[in-house]
């Protein structure tokens, strides 16, 4: 029995000591930890999975990026604790995100990732849109929440401002 729900503040330190006990050390020098630097995620998109008992399970985190000039959604990180890896919760977390990202009104979402495991989700290579280096172009890839949304948008994928606190994709206008 797992329950999935958003992530609160007061769930911060028990996120990130899962995000360390499953990647390495040197995670946050990741490219698009770069692109989260200063920018908040998009807190209606990131879950927690937790067993019966409250025990966390895995994790979900997402961010606003923008490529071309328009918005998109950057899915990741994702954690499973490694006790629980192998089991769908992964893609089940992915897959709550996507979700609520469309009801939210999003249109596009970016990962970096190996398309063998993500193409079952619907992920497609991108071409032409670019993340910091060093990423490897060939695991830029990209899922559409709206027909075309992908079609003709090229260039870097660059920080966004905070989008709205709600986590409608409609960038936030500083000063009014």
């Amino acid at each position: 029995m797992l329950t999935i729900t958003q992530e609160r503040k007061d769930d911060y330190w028990e996120v990130e000591a899962l995000y360390d006990l499953c990647f390495a050390p040197g995670r946050t020098a990741l490219s698009s930890y770069r692109l989260r630097d200063g920018v908040n995620p998009i807190a209606p998109l990131c879950f927690l999975a937790r067993d019966a008992d409250g025990t966390l399970a895995g994790v979900i985190r997402n961010w606003p990026v923008q490529v071309g000039g328009k918005l998109a959604v950057l899915l990741g990180p994702v954690a499973v604790h490694p006790t629980r890896q192998g089991e769908g919760l992964g893609a089940l977390l992915m897959r709550e995100a996507i979700n609520k990202a469309e009801e939210l009104g999003w249109e596009r979402v970016l990962l970096v990732g190996d398309l063998p495991y993500y193409s079952r989700f619907g992920f497609y290579r991108l071409k032409g849109v670019k993340m910091p280096p060093p990423t490897n172009p060939d695991r830029i890839l990209g899922y559409e929440l709206v027909d075309d949304a992908w079609e003709n948008l090229r260039g870097e994928v660059l920080r966004a401002p905070d989008c709205n606190p709600d986590g409608t994709p409609q960038m936030k206008v500083h000063g009014r």
